[in-house]
């Protein structure tokens, strides 16, 4: 993440001697073994260790090759979250954050083991090429990729590549025999953070943030002015599955919602002193009605965004408790283009609370397996099986109680829903049977597809179909067998899911969320909960307060 006003060459200056400190080290040191090494200290010890290696082990090794190998295990030993990046693997990482990547620009399944475009994104290398949505890809740069036991990240890795380089295509088009030769130039991908913005009804918007990315907080503004010209005044940010970003972007979207003056977060380290970021009475949902929707995957910077609604009686938090992320890394970049991410402070919500779960230094898998040992535990189906520690404990400004050392513990609880899976419903979801037959449907009915344009009639047609009976036929073709007890238990789940694939083929996201919604529980709730209104929290319009604080 980053810090404004943060010294960002104190983490390089650490890293640096702890890695460069061995090779530089060996010379100033070199007659310490000699003497018996009376000089002590730990880090003597790795220039003593460098000696004895360059001197007597059995193969010649050089320092870099070395040092490559000893930096992950160092920053393993420090906190989970502590990293080395491999200079191949930077570029990848950084992308990622920043929304874009390089590539042809479009989206597909591989249906039948082939290539298959579900989208072109618009104005994107494949649409200048002539794409077309249901091109098939069955040769790229001459090689044959149909029939031949595909993997999407495979496919993905060869599609991608630099910036202005071309792959060359081979096109299968319905209605046309022969292949077509199409030759592509790669170009930068923007890929948005916000997955869907729509309005669910009434005056309530609805906005699924997919990570805090470079460009998250433009994503968040577009979908905000979006809504607003729909009539929509109250909105649910959906921070489920939202793994975090940069923390700029979390602050400058929480400020959309408070008056000036509040608090947001603060962050403190050892080399840090506290750095406090407060509103500005600018945002333009201050008076909006709001609800954030968090699970156990919602970390980091997801945690700031609840934290800051919460810890200032802004808005509900609902949901399941957050993954406990609590850490604030800094990424400096060493000179062959490898970097670490070193965690340089904890971060603290507005009542002062650090929701960083507990972690034992050189534990990772002990560390991320907790997660899975809550839903062991039965935190996933019961509030009650979430253990609090009462003495980090800390009150709101209205009086709610809520809790630091383990994420964020959301007002109102929703537990997991089965939602029907059964042996059935994993095994043609594992085959991937759902998305092909919903495209397959969509490729066949196009005539009579076409004439709707928005999710709700689309739905209302497919609900007075026998879309199941026939997607049961399709399975029992592709090898699992038909059983009807278990399909009756898991028939709610399916027929929605091939609903909401057939409106993602159709009509893209803001068709497939609003069907798939109907069985999440989560959704349901907070829709319920902002249609009422009544809670005070929701009912509530702050005030600004004075401040001395510089802003």
């Amino acid at each position: 993440m980053k810090i404004n006003g943060v010294n960002k060459s104190l983490p390089l200056i650490i890293a640096l001697c702890i890695a460069g400190g061995v090779v530089l080290g060996y010379y100033m040191t070199i007659n310490t073994l000699n003497n018996g090494g009376r000089k002590g200290g730990a880090s003597n010890k790795l220039d003593l260790l460098m000696d004895v290696i360059h001197r007597e082990y059995v193969d010649s090794l050089t320092d870099s090759s070395i040092i490559e190998k000893a930096i992950p295990h160092i920053m393993a030993e420090l906190d989970p979250h502590s990293k080395y990046i491999p200079s191949k693997d930077v570029e990848a990482v950084n992308k990622e954050l920043e929304g874009t990547f390089s590539g042809i620009g479009v989206i597909f399944i591989l249906k039948e083991d082939t290539i298959t475009v579900t989208e072109v994104v618009s104005g994107g290398p494949s649409e200048k090429a002539g794409l077309l949505k249901g091109d098939r890809i069955v040769r790229i740069n001459d090689t044959l990729y149909a029939g031949i036991n595909l993997k999407q990240s495979e496919v993905m890795k060869k599609l991608r590549g630099k910036k202005d380089s071309k792959v060359k295509l081979g096109i299968k088009r319905m209605n046309l025999e022969e292949l077509k030769s199409v030759t592509v130039t790669r170009g930068d991908i923007s890929v948005s953070s916000v997955d869907v913005s729509y309005k669910v009804s009434n005056d309530i918007g609805y906005i699924k943030i997919a990570q805090f990315g470079s460009n998250t907080y433009q994503d968040f503004l577009l979908a905000i002015a979006k809504l607003k010209k729909q009539q929509c005044n109250s909105f649910i940010i959906d921070l489920r599955d939202n793994p975090g970003g940069f923390l700029d972007a979390t602050i400058n979207m929480v400020n959309e919602f408070l008056p000036a003056g509040k608090l947001i977060v603060y962050t403190q380290g050892k080399a840090y002193p506290r750095n406090e970021s407060y509103s500005n009475g600018e945002g333009s949902c201050q008076h909006s009605p709001v609800i954030v929707l968090i699970d156990e995957i919602s970390a980091s910077a997801s945690e700031i965004f609840a934290g800051a609604i919460q810890d200032n009686d802004r808005g509900l938090i609902i949901g399941r408790r957050s993954f406990g992320k609590g850490l604030v890394q800094s990424q400096p970049s060493f000179s062959d283009g490898s970097a670490i991410r070193l965690t340089i402070a904890r971060y603290y919500t507005p009542t002062g609370r650090c929701i960083q779960k507990p972690y034992k230094p050189g534990k990772e898998a002990e560390y991320e397996d907790e997660v899975y040992q809550r839903y062991l535990h039965g935190e996933f189906s019961s509030q009650d099986s979430i253990k609090q520690n009462d003495s980090l404990r800390y009150t709101t400004p209205s009086g709610r109680v809520v809790y630091g050392g383990g994420g964020i513990t959301p007002d109102i609880f929703v537990p997991l829903d089965s939602l029907g899976w059964t042996s059935y419903s994993k095994a043609v979801v594992t085959k991937g049977l759902i998305p092909m037959f919903a495209f397959n449907y969509v490729e066949a009915h196009a005539e009579e597809l076409k004439e709707f344009n928005h999710y709700w009639p689309l739905l209302q047609y497919l609900n007075e179909l026998d879309l199941l009976s026939d997607f049961v036929d399709y399975a029992e073709i592709k090898g699992v067998s038909r059983r009807p007890y278990l399909i009756d238990i898991s028939r709610n789940m399916l027929d929605t899911y091939i609903k909401a694939f057939i409106g993602q083929y159709l009509l893209g996201d803001e068709a497939y969320y609003p069907i798939i919604f109907q069985l999440d529980a989560t959704y349901k709730r907070a829709v319920q909960e902002m249609k009422v209104k009544m809670n005070p929290i929701l009912m509530m319009s702050p005030q600004p307060i004075i401040s001395n604080v510089q802003h």
